[in-house]
């Protein structure tokens, strides 16, 4: 159906790869200039943790997943690493033995999707004029009312269900924690690469007209680079291969999301090798550069400022008279609709981590001990990184609506900024943790008994406090000033761009040819646009923090020596509770650690995934199931009703042999890592063929959390079910029926 457009993604590919190059010297430039001068600014007085989750999992547990290949659904077990890729093993014993999972899962760019018409919804958009007519058969059907679907514009679709509400409010937490984390992928801790590239793709987005906040860029470089590319593709592959789809409405999409999906793997090939290239070539002329600018200094300042003078003198007028028609009137209205849910937000961050401090305080003092201690610690060091006890927080910033702001200043989608700050409260988070704990370290030598115990916890937890109002109050300013320039600086541009951007050229003369590397014209220029409106910006926040508004700080609060010493103990090595105070078998303490988030599991009764193909025969809940299904197989999955009365039902059958379909036997390709973990510069892989045995990935037996599942006891002579999921099961697992010949290798499928 598609000849790959080889020829216009090398073009689009080679007019980035020129803009990187450009936007490479400049930030260079600012970066050895940066840590020349120094940077001024309030300083932080909380702890930050160097190394937040290492050899962690954040979770693991069952679900369901429709399998494309064979279109049946199967019990996956699935893994989140401390990177926060998904991986999807076959079952938990294989993910024990450290076999190669069946699916890894880069969640960049993706959306997770709670209902099947929401879905929909987007399929038919996707591809205008394809729609299922009225009575036909969807695209996708869910054997259950809660369904979890990850929908991406360009690459492939996963689709998941569970069995209760409250599963799906948890799993939705869990891959909304993915999809933040993954759209993060830029490292800021660059001071070179990073600014370099994600200038480089404004300005050639600026270049194609296309100004404002853009949604696509999320992921590592790579990914984005390849969305860039697709978003040029799309709409001519949409009407070139849209009309000679053949089939049925259904069969048309799922083949245009296959097309799409293919398109976008080689086009990330081909972009990580001309990013890859470009970035070497770039770091082989930086020794050279960096020299040049260590000598050059002051003369690349003096060429600077004069270029500035000149484009300030021509540019200033024409910018103060748009900024105060079209932005000054609404810069209040704008800050009012980020304050609110932001600092609503950071309240409830603030508030879960005093309710759950408080809690610890209570429970060790009532149940007793050190020994009490050292198990909440464990919980509370990775609160932050808690999905479903950090969704009220999320939750918050969910509620940002810019309304008719967002279509006057082009602003496509708000969930740029709602996943910034909701990352900035995860991290205030965190490092709030971080401190109370390295304080409460440094006390436990001097304690005697509970109630001094009690005492510190309560004044080491007034202390962190003050330091997280204070930081949160800094954190929020400056997100609102960097909001309010990401809405109004593109704005702005594009207003101004009809009566300044032709005569830019001019200037060019003005520039020394041993300067033109770390000076660009178009630069300049936007940092005149932008002195145009940050004073207004400034004004608007410090007067925000003046009327003490949503808590904030004024800049002339600072908060001196507070605790001089209290850096060094971050300097540290980091604390590990269980082995200095636990008195439990080491072995015992690493499985208790290993996992941030227990099982989930339904709490009012419903058995968990497989129970009841466990349970011994002659049991009263085994004898319902018979009944209900007297050795007929179920009908095949088409009916969505015979499909739940299967699951409801489920119980043992023999192993079959996994189909070609489920199992491709294709060689992965080179950008395909071999650990079970996925990597941040790799795309979602479909499905990895079983064999070679994967690196170890951090194991999560036990639940580290309150919410440990129960375990029923089995009768005299029967077989626990926790025993029971522990047994091999190396075979793909068949149709489900109603007699219950074995409990080894159960593996649901319905």
């Amino acid at each position: 159906l598609v000849v790959f457009p080889t020829e216009r993604t090398g073009k689009v590919l080679g007019e980035f790869c020129r803009c990187y190059k450009e936007q490479f010297g400049v930030a260079l430039f600012n970066s050895v200039r940066y840590e020349i001068e120094g940077a001024g600014g309030p300083q932080a007085q909380l702890l930050h943790r160097k190394v937040p989750l290492e050899d962690h999992v954040i979770y693991s547990g069952n679900i369901f997943q429709y399998i494309e290949e064979n279109k049946k659904w199967r019990n996956r077990f699935c893994v989140v690493p401390h990177n926060y890729g998904l991986v999807l093993y076959e079952n938990k014993l294989a993910y024990e033995r450290e076999q190669q999972p069946r699916v890894l899962v880069n969640s960049a760019g993706y959306k997770v999707l709670t209902s099947v018409e929401q879905y929909l919804e987007l399929v038919n958009n996707s591809l205008p004029g394809v729609t299922p007519k009225s009575g036909h058969s969807p695209i996708l059907k869910c054997p259950t009312d809660f369904p979890l679907v990850l929908w991406h514009p360009y690459a492939r679709h996963y689709y998941f269900c569970v069995m209760t509400g409250k599963e799906q409010e948890k799993w939705r937490a869990v891959f909304q924690d993915c999809v933040r984390h993954c759209n993060n992928g830029i490292s800021e801790d660059s001071r070179v690469e990073a600014p370099a590239f994600t200038d480089a793709i404004r300005m050639y987005r600026q270049s194609k007209e296309q100004y404002g906040t853009w949604d696509m860029l999320c992921g590592n470089e790579t990914q984005v680079l390849s969305n860039l590319v697709m978003e040029e593709l799309l709409p001519e592959l949409r009407s070139t291969i849209g009309p000679r789809l053949k089939g049925k409405a259904p069969e048309r999409q799922r083949t245009w999301i296959q097309v799409s999906d293919a398109v976008y793997r080689m086009v990330y090939e081909l972009a990580k090798v001309q990013y890859d290239a470009a970035v070497a070539r770039c770091e082989q002329e930086r020794p050279q550069l960096e020299s040049t600018i260590r000598t050059d200094m002051d003369q690349i300042i003096t060429s600077k400022e004069h270029l500035a003078s000149k484009i300030r003198a021509f540019v200033l007028p024409k910018a103060e008279v748009c900024v105060r028609n079209h932005v000054q009137p609404y810069i209040s209205s704008i800050l009012e609709a980020l304050m609110t849910p932001t600092s609503q937000g950071f309240a409830e961050a603030r508030e879960v981590f005093f309710k759950e401090v408080t809690d610890m305080n209570m429970n060790v003092v009532n149940e007793g001990g050190l020994e009490k201690l050292v198990e909440y610690m464990e919980k509370l060091s990775h609160l932050a990184f808690h999905p479903v006890k950090m969704q009220s927080c999320y939750e918050k910033m969910e509620q940002l609506k810019l309304e008719g702001l967002q279509q006057r200043f082009d602003v496509s989608s708000t969930s740029v900024f709602k996943q910034r700050a909701q990352i900035h409260m995860r991290q205030q988070m965190d490092d709030a943790v971080y401190t109370f704990e390295s304080l409460l370290h440094q006390e436990l030598g001097k304690l005697q008994g509970k109630d001094e115990l009690c005492k510190s916890i309560q004044r080491i937890l007034e202390r962190v406090l003050k330091k997280f109002d204070y930081d949160s109050s800094t954190v929020r300013k400056k997100f609102f000033r960097e909001a309010l320039l990401q809405i109004t600086i593109p704005f702005l541009l594009k207003k101004l761009a009809p009566t300044c951007k032709g005569e830019l050229a001019k200037f060019q003369e003005l520039i020394f040819e041993d300067f033109a590397s770390f000076i660009l014209v178009e630069n300049t220029y936007e940092e005149v646009v932008l002195q145009s409106v940050m004073k207004d910006i400034m004004q608007a926040v410090k007067e925000a923090a003046v009327q003490r508004k949503h808590n904030l700080y004024r800049d002339s609060m600072v908060m001196h020596n507070s605790d001089p010493n209290l850096h060094l103990l971050g300097e540290g090595l980091p604390i590990d509770w269980s082995e200095e105070y636990s008195e439990e078998p080491a072995a015992e303490r690493r499985r208790r650690a290993k996992q941030v988030v227990s099982v989930i599991q339904d709490d009012e009764g419903a058995l968990p995934y497989g129970a009841e193909a466990l349970l011994p025969p002659g049991s009263p809940e085994a004898g319902q199931a018979e009944q209900a299904q007297p050795g007929v197989p179920p009908s095949p999955p088409d009916a969505v009703q015979e499909i739940r009365e299967a699951l409801a039902q489920e119980s043992l059958g023999d192993a079959d042999v996994p189909s070609e379909a489920e199992v491709p036997h294709v060689t992965p390709r080179s950008s395909v890592p071999a650990s079970p973990v996925p990597r941040a510069d790799v795309p979602s892989v479909p499905s990895v063929p079983q064999g070679t045995a994967a690196p170890a990935s951090p194991r999560a037996d036990v639940p580290a959390e309150a919410e440990v599942p129960r375990v029923t006891a089995a009768p005299p002579g029967g077989q626990s079910p926790s025993a029971a999921c522990h047994q091999r099961a190396d075979k793909e697992p068949g149709e489900p029926r109603a007699t219950a010949e074995s409990s080894e290798g159960v593996q649901t499928e319905f």
